[in-house]
């Protein structure tokens, strides 16, 4: 059975991604799709917990959600600069799971290394699509069908969603893994992470669901227009 990816979703830390499309990740996991996630750093920096229980916790949520694999990079916390070295490490991971579509934290959001991560995953997703362009394993070429962003600490109007009603108690599931960062215990630091910011998210997924008509959705913004394959009429009865 094929390993490679149909989706893959990138954040610069483990939680990035649950936090902004984990109830979609389980959702198409379920339909049987190959999704993996990459998260760039170790989070090194976090105010709380450790790298070793970060990882922990990491992997526990990736199994809550299904994924087919978690990668973990080795980038610097607080240091995703557009350098070539930098480039070519996500450049090898694109080239080696081929992934149809890649998910990447959308710009506006008060953590920079959020925009910053965005920034490095559209230019390896450029780079890995040229041939002559060579990265780490001097991996064949791939080009990736479409990229689209996921919201973590930001609420703006998305460009589409996608129904998790079923989904979002996974979801929730999944964050509640990451003790160390969403939970007040002793010795911790009070972050805007420890002040009920899972319930933030929760209600943030119902008020996008609320627009669509559904309980819980989760938002996405894209560069480009979407292709409907379908007339948006549906059959004439």
């Amino acid at each position: 059975m094929s390993k490679l990816l149909d989706m893959l979703a990138i954040g610069a830390h483990p939680d990035d991604v649950e936090i902004g499309m984990g109830g979609s990740i389980v959702k198409y996991a379920n339909k049987g799709f190959k999704i993996g996630i990459c998260d760039l750093t170790k989070a090194e920096l976090s105010s709380n917990g450790t790298v070793s229980v970060r990882q922990e916790e990491a992997k526990r949520a990736g199994e809550i959600l299904g994924v087919t694999k978690r990668i973990q990079l080795t980038l610097p916390d607080r240091g995703l600069y557009l350098t070539d070295s930098a480039i070519q490490s996500i450049v090898t991971i694109i080239r080696e799971n081929q992934p149809k579509i890649i998910f990447v934290p959308y710009f506006e959001d008060r953590h920079p290394d959020h925009g910053h991560c965005a920034r490095l995953v559209e230019e390896a997703v450029f780079s890995a699509g040229i041939r002559k362009y060579k990265d780490t394993l001097d991996l064949p070429s791939h080009r990736v069908q479409s990229i689209y962003y996921y919201m973590i600490n930001g609420f703006h109007k998305p460009d589409f969603v996608i129904d998790i009603s079923n989904t979002i108690d996974k979801k929730l599931t999944s964050l509640r893994a990451y003790e160390s960062q969403f939970e007040k215990s002793l010795g911790s630091m009070e972050t805007p992470l420890t002040n009920g910011y899972i319930e933030s998210v929760e209600s943030r997924e119902r008020l996008y669901g609320k627009e669509v008509g559904v309980m819980y959705a989760e938002g996405f913004k894209t560069k480009n227009p979407i292709l409907l394959s379908e007339d948006l009429l549906g059959e004439r009865q």
